[in-house]
C-alpha cells in the first residue's frame, strides 16, 4: 500500500516514514528548526507532502467531508425541534462544533510544537494530550487513544450504516414506478451486498478519488432540485408548530450532529495544506466552509419541514413527488450515496486492519485476513441497517452516541488537559467554557442515545 493516496484520512508522512516519495514539498519556507529550542519550531516547516492541497481543494473536501445524508435529514430534525427553535439550534450547534474544530487544531498545533512532532491525527492529540498533561492522568494516554479510536471506528461504521438504508430505501421508492415489482426493504439490502462489498475491496484511494467526484456532482444536482421542490407552494409559517415538545429535542439533537460529521477529517486537511496558516481564523478555510454547511443545513431543515410539516421523512427524497425529475433526485442521491460508500469505509478499515493484523501469526491468515476483516465489516453495516430499517432512528442513533463525543465531548475535554494549569485564559475563562461544552455534549450524548434507542424499539415512523 505504499503507493496509495491519503488525502483526508492520515497526516501527511515525514521522510523517514516513506522513503519512496520522490518529489517533496515543503508546504511553508518557515527557518528549520533548532533543537535546543522548542518554541522555534514550525510544524508546518516539517512536513513533507507530494501533493499538498490548495485552500479551494481543501475547501471542496471540507465541504464533502460535512455534506452527505445528513442534510436529507435535517428536515426531519426540524420536525422534532419546531420551525423556530430549529433555525436558532442548526446555528447554535453549527457555531459550537465549529469552535471544537478550532480547539482540535489549536491543541494540535501545540503538542506538535511541544513533542517536535509535525502533525497529529485525532487520536494521537488525544494521546499526546495525556502523556504531556497532568501527571495523574499520563498513565492513560495509549487507553485514551484507544478510546477515540474505537469511537471514530462506531461513527463511520455507523455512517456505513445509513448509507446502505438510504440507498435500500430510496430504490424501494424509485424501482416500483418502473416495474409492477414490489419487494421489501430487507431485499434491496441483500441486493446491495455484494456491490457494497465490491465497493470495499478498493484497496487504494486512488481508485476511489474520480468514483467521490462523481458523488460530488451527484449530490448538488440532488440538492438543486430537492430545493427547487421544497420552495414551490409554500404554507404559511403558522401552519406548522415553531417548538416541539421536550421528549423531541433529544432525536433533533442526534440527528444534527450526525449531520456536523466533519469533525474526523479537520486534522487531516490542515495537516495535507500548503499554506497550513489559512485554515484557521475568522476568514479561513474552516470558518468559510462551515458558514456555508451551517446556511445549506438550516436551508433545507426550515423549508422542507415548512413544506412537508409533521409528514417529513427520514430522508427528504422520500417526501418527493412521483415525477420523472424527483425519480431522478431519489436516483442520483442514491447513486452518490452509494459510490461515497468505499470512502467512509476506508476510515474503519485503516484503523482496524493493523490491529488485526498484529494478532495474525500463520502465513493463511496474513494473506486471507484482509479480505476477511473487509467481509466481517461490510457485513456488521449490512445487519444494522438490517436489524433496524429506520432511516431517522438510525441517524440519530449515531450521531448522539459517537458523533457527540467526538465532536463536542473530546476537543474541550482536550484543551483543558492540554493547557492545563495556567494557559486557560484570564480568571480561567477556558476551563469554563470547556467546561460548559462538555456538559452539552454529555446531557445530548445520554438523552439522545436514549430517545433514539426508545424510537427504533418503538417507531413513530416505518420507512
Amino acid at each position: 500500500m505504499s503507493d496509495e493516496k491519503q488525502p483526508l484520512l492520515t497526516g501527511p508522512p515525514t521522510p523517514t516514514e516513506n522513503n519512496e516519495i520522490q518529489a517533496v514539498e515543503l508546504v511553508t519556507d518557515l527557518p528549520i528548526p533548532s533543537e535546543d529550542n522548542k518554541s522555534e519550531y514550525h510544524p508546518a516547516s516539517e512536513r513533507c507532502l507530494e501533493h499538498p492541497t490548495s485552500n479551494f481543494d481543501t475547501l471542496i473536501h471540507l465541504l464533502k467531508g460535512n455534506i452527505g445524508t445528513g442534510i436529507l435529514a435535517m428536515p426531519d430534525a426540524f420536525k422534532n425541534a419546531g420551525l423556530l427553535f430549529g433555525v436558532f439550534c442548526t446555528l447554535f450547534i453549527g457555531v459550537l462544533c465549529t469552535h471544537c474544530m478550532h480547539i482540535l487544531v489549536k491543541c494540535s498545533h501545540e503538542l506538535c510544537i511541544r513533542n517536535q512532532r509535525p502533525a497529529l491525527s485525532f487520536s494521537e492529540v488525544v494521546e499526546d494530550a495525556f502523556a504531556t498533561g497532568p501527571v495523574s492522568l499520563r498513565p492513560y494516554a495509549k487507553k485514551m487513544k484507544s478510546i477515540v479510536n474505537v469511537f471514530l471506528v462506531i461513527t463511520q461504521l455507523g455512517f456505513c450504516c445509513v448509507y446502505f438504508l438510504f440507498v435500500a430505501t430510496n430504490l424501494q421508492e424509485t424501482i416500483p414506478l418502473y416495474r409492477e415489482t414490489h419487494i421489501g426493504v430487507y431485499s434491496y439490502l441483500a441486493l446491495l451486498f455484494p456491490a457494497m462489498f465490491a465497493l470495499a475491496m478498493l484497496k487504494n484511494l486512488k481508485y476511489l478519488t474520480p468514483v467521490s467526484l462523481v458523488a460530488s456532482v451527484m449530490t448538488a444536482w440532488g440538492l438543486v432540485v430537492t430545493f427547487y421542490y421544497i420552495l414551490q407552494d409554500l404554507p404559511r409559517t403558522d401552519s406548522v408548530k415553531a417548538f416541539a415538545s421536550w421528549q423531541q429535542l433529544p432525536l433533533y439533537f442526534g440527528t444534527a450532529i450526525y449531520a456536523f460529521e466533519g469533525i474526523g477529517v479537520v486534522l487531516p486537511l490542515e495537516n495535507n495544506m500548503k499554506t497550513p496558516d489559512d485554515f484557521g481564523g475568522c476568514t479561513g478555510v474552516l470558518n468559510t466552509g462551515m458558514v456555508i454547511v451551517a446556511a445549506l443545513y438550516t436551508a433545507i431543515g426550515f423549508f422542507g419541514f415548512l413544506k412537508y410539516g409533521d409528514d417529513v421523512h427520514g430522508s427528504i427524497t422520500l417526501n418527493l413527488p412521483n415525477d420523472f425529475l424527483a425519480q431522478s433526485v431519489r436516483t442520483m442521491m442514491a447513486a452518490a450515496i452509494f459510490l461515497s460508500y468505499g470512502l467512509q469505509f476506508y476510515v474503519p478499515m485503516n484503523i482496524v486492519w493493523p490491529y488485526v493484523k498484529s494478532k495474525l501469526t500463520s502465513e493463511w491468515a496474513l494473506k486471507h485476513g484482509e479480505t476477511v476483516t473487509r467481509f466481517v465489516l461490510v457485513s456488521i453495516t449490512f445487519t444494522a441497517a438490517a436489524l433496524i430499517p429506520n432511516l431517522s432512528g438510525i441517524i440519530s442513533l449515531v450521531g448522539a452516541f459517537s458523533s457527540s463525543a467526538l465532536a463536542l465531548i473530546f476537543p474541550p475535554a482536550i484543551e483543558i488537559i492540554t493547557f492545563w494549569p495556567d494557559k486557560l485564559g484570564k480568571h480561567d475563562w477556558k476551563l469554563w467554557k470547556d467546561i460548559f461544552i462538555i456538559i452539552f455534549g454529555v446531557t445530548g450524548f445520554v438523552f439522545g442515545t436514549y430517545a433514539s434507542i426508545e424510537n427504533i424499539i418503538n417507531p413513530t415512523e416505518n420507512i
